[in-house]
């Protein structure tokens, strides 16, 4: 299995915050939320990692290129030159290419987990897997499960709606390529380079593919958009992970 870490993301609503820094140098005691990330993949034995980079590029690759490994982990960088105006769909089709012919992992590069979160997620035997929260979380996406399978994933739907809130990390089998990276292409094609790429994996679907999930099970994790996300992250998830490493 592969993984991408999508971070070429500019998240100017942090930016009074942490300043002219990408997200994923958020620094959780004495680490990065990236190194974090690094580190859960390499413990679920993921050692083959694309980030993609786009905003502060430099920081991000000279970062990882100082790590002290204590594992193996082959790290490759993808650029998205568009970063400006485009979304993460744009960012993963540019990995496209680099992930053909194995089962990969997607990860937004301002998600800080739990490592044992992945150690269920990974075992996931759906063509698309999504890791979800049953609790409500503002701002992020929220997922419609019926029975096992995930059946929609918005920004728009509401609490009444909502089945659980998509913390950011999808999984793909290494079969379901052949329908997704067309899905993928199509909408790059038309234009659509502001989507999530969460919109290709609804258009699956809606044909039916099975989408499936793993569940957090009340383990920590935060998606850290803004100053308040980071203030639940430093109050609510960042002492449990240092608990957790302890």
């Amino acid at each position: 299995m592969k993984a991408v870490i999508l971070a070429a993301g500019q998240g100017t609503r942090i930016r009074s915050v942490h300043g002219e820094h990408p997200k994923c140098l958020i620094e959780v005691h004495n680490t990065t939320i990236l190194d974090h990330q690094l580190e859960a993949l390499s413990v679920a034995g993921i050692n083959d990692v694309a980030i993609v980079v786009g905003y502060e590029k430099e920081q991000i690759i000279n970062h990882v290129m100082s790590r002290k490994l204590s594992h193996i982990q082959r790290i490759h960088f993808i650029e998205n030159p568009a970063f400006a105006i485009t979304n993460n769909i744009y960012s993963l089709w540019l990995a496209l290419e680099w992930l053909g012919g194995d089962s990969f992992i997607v990860l937004n590069a301002d998600v800080i987990f739990d490592a044992d979160i992945l150690d269920i997620a990974i075992r996931a035997e759906t063509p698309i897997s999504m890791i979800v929260d049953q609790l409500w979380r503002d701002e992020t996406m929220k997922v419609i499960i019926h029975g096992d399978r995930v059946m929609q994933m918005s920004k728009k739907i509401s609490r009444e709606q909502f089945s659980g809130t998509y913390i950011g990390i999808t999984l793909f089998s290494k079969a379901i390529q052949a329908r997704f990276f067309p899905k993928m292409s199509a909408l790059i094609s038309a234009g659509r380079v502001s989507e999530f790429f969460n919109v290709a994996v609804q258009e699956l679907v809606d044909e039916g593919v099975h989408v499936g999930y793993t569940r957090t099970d009340g383990l920590a994790w935060a998606e850290i958009d803004d100053p308040t996300d980071l203030s639940f992250a430093q109050q609510n998830v960042f002492p449990q992970l240092a608990t957790a490493l302890a």
